[in-house]
């Protein structure tokens, strides 16, 4: 569908009278009928999302009101929530910046504003922006996590958003979950993709060539297996574009799944890069489209010099404006544009003389009320669900409450995972990996079995039931909390904190590995014995596969048990050493210190 600026400005004057939107919100927020309205500036765009996680249609997504900072973290962009991240960006309470921004009041804003993301939204939403700064002088980059997290990805082997991502007009993107289909698989939906995959940081491992003819090689010579980097003429300039894959992939998902490729920061490869590229060959502007982390970018930043902007993603941050960096070589602006296709940044640069004079930025929320669908995605969309709609479709139970995930500790819906791993498995314990994916079910509608998907569809979903001793319990804690809670950002892998059903712990983020996890209780208040043995229930292995059910075919049994599903209790950590962190808000267990 191809409108005019006026048309769709009306189109959302009477979405505003309708009551979907405020009509004035304040003076930091905008009206209905210029939210996206994106004046042209400079003579380069680029369009940015990522970490869609396979989200074909409209959801709900509640952002976070847990995302703790901890050492020079604390209290800076991007762990701020709440009124916090409203007051440092200048966004009006109430307004519809703050419900798509922020967790605040989020159950009844939902039900107003209703649904974000949708590929046929999106692609209206791109197309209006391409077609009135100039198809020529545009990009749409991709951040990656994007064939993963649905039930038609995890049928169609992540082809499904190849094809979703060809028909939108994605031109270059990184990768993470898309590591996690075998390598003949990443191979093919690659050669399927109309865009450049771009990865500096992947390299084939020595046993692999050395052992095989492996002619899907991008360079012989560095061993890289995918191409590095791009150049493209837009307004007159030379742009480099530089993928950077997430680099803890082989550590975070399986490494059998991918056993010829090897991944890392390589920050010191990328400098390389970056030196090539403005002396050899003398390009105007370097973007870096990343899937470090936020954190990883800010510290990226400040190590590597050259690179003018960092489009970041994987830790799903949702941040409104950049955060400037300087560095030996002058600054760098890093972004991170949110998740699950909620958001789509819109980037105007004015790059003249051999370098970037100016920018304009809108980190634009995409309201499915607000943004008609495009006929073709829709018809695509249609096509690849119809032959999964009986399975995606089973209703399961009525949500007795905000079923939700996203934050650093337990979320409604992965308590829900919990128990239902627990009573299925008829285990004391259950752990639950602190994934950052996943929708939202408002209270009182019905969980269907896609919604159980979107919490559970990987490629190594199996569960397991298994004895553990309470100290490798612990271990396990205070393993992950230190990828989440790392004073060093190169050594933070993202993510959140294993959830656990069945037990409570102190958690204590800014102390150091071994010492953050405490006073671990069961349920019923007995201590965790370190050399005491527990039944322990989980899923989603990553160094071996288990033997059990898919996780989604528990948790889908344990709901149709049910007509109705409660969250009684959640597991959440009392929290030690964070009492007023701006990271923190609505925390629903003690705050100490």
């Amino acid at each position: 569908m191809s409108m005019t600026r006026r048309e769709f400005a009306k189109m959302l004057g009477i979405a505003g009278m309708a009551g979907v939107l405020p009509l004035k919100t304040g003076a930091a927020s905008r009206e209905a009928s210029d939210l996206y309205e994106v004046p042209r500036f400079g003579n380069v765009r680029l369009l940015h999302m990522t970490d869609c996680h396979a989200q074909l249609l409209p959801i709900y997504f509640r952002e976070p009101s847990v995302n703790l900072g901890v050492a020079q973290a604390a209290g800076r962009v991007p762990h701020l929530v709440g009124d916090r991240l409203l007051q440092h960006f200048g966004i009006q309470p109430g307004s519809l910046e703050a419900h798509a921004f922020t967790h605040l009041d989020y159950a009844d804003a939902a039900l107003q504003y209703g649904k974000v993301g949708g590929f046929a939204h999106l692609k209206t939403l791109v197309e209006r922006l391409r077609e009135e700064f100039g198809r020529e002088n545009t990009l749409l980059l991709d951040g990656g996590d994007s064939w993963q997290g649905s039930g038609t990805a995890y049928k169609s082997r992540g082809m499904d958003m190849v094809e979703a991502s060809n028909l939108l007009g994605v031109d270059i993107m990184t990768g993470h979950w898309e590591f996690t289909y075998h390598q003949a698989e990443i191979l093919s939906n690659i050669k399927a993709f109309n865009g450049e995959f771009l990865a500096q940081n992947v390299f084939i491992t020595e046993e692999a060539m050395f052992s095989s003819d492996v002619e899907y090689l991008y360079d012989d010579f560095s061993g890289r297996v995918f191409k590095p980097y791009t150049i493209r003429e837009l307004g007159g300039v030379r742009v480099a574009v530089i993928g950077q894959a997430f680099p803890r992939t082989r550590i975070t998902n399986p490494a059998r799944f991918i056993p010829d490729w090897t991944f890392d920061i390589y920050d010191d490869r990328l400098q390389m890069l970056v030196e090539q590229l403005r002396a050899k060959e003398k390009v105007d502007l370097v973007v870096l489209l990343s899937h470090n982390g936020m954190d990883v970018d800010l510290a990226m930043a400040r190590r590597v010099s050259g690179i003018d902007l960092i489009l970041g993603g994987h830790t799903h941050d949702a941040v409104p404006a950049p955060t400037l960096v300087k560095n030996s070589g002058g600054q760098t602006l890093v972004f991170n544009a949110g998740s699950h296709g909620k958001f789509l940044g819109a980037l105007d640069l004015d790059i003249r003389n051999g370098r970037l004079e100016g920018y304009r930025y809108s980190l634009l929320p995409v309201f499915s009320k607000l943004i008609p669908a495009d006929a073709g995605m829709q018809a695509l969309i249609h096509e690849k669900r119809a032959p999964h709609l009986d399975w995606l479709n089973e209703e399961l139970a009525i949500a007795g409450d905000l079923m939700f995930r996203r934050g650093n500790f337990n979320g409604t819906f992965d308590q829900v995972i919990c128990d239902a791993l627990r009573a299925v498995g008829d285990a004391q314990i259950a752990l639950s990996p602190g994934f950052r994916w996943g929708s939202t079910v408002l209270k009182g509608q019905m969980i269907t079995m896609e919604r159980v998907l979107d919490q559970t569809c990987l490629t190594y979903p199996e569960t397991y039931v298994r004895d553990m001793k309470g100290s490798e319990l612990k271990l396990i804690l205070e393993d992950v909390a230190d990828n989440l809670f790392h004073p060093d950002p190169y050594l933070q892998s993202g993510g959140d904190m294993v959830r656990v059903g069945g037990f409570n712990y102190v958690c204590e983020p800014g102390q150091r590995i071994g010492s953050r996890i405490s006073e671990m209780t069961l349920d019923n208040g007995d201590r965790i014995d370190a050399n005491k043995t527990y039944k322990v229930a989980g899923w989603a292995t990553v160094r071996e596969p288990s033997a059990g059910p898919a996780a989604w075919d528990v948790v889908a049994e344990y709901l149709r048990d049910r007509k109705e599903v409660h969250v009684s209790k959640l597991n959440t950590p009392v929290l030690k050493g964070v009492r007023g962190n701006p990271g923190l808000s609505e925390y629903p267990n003690n705050v100490t210190g």
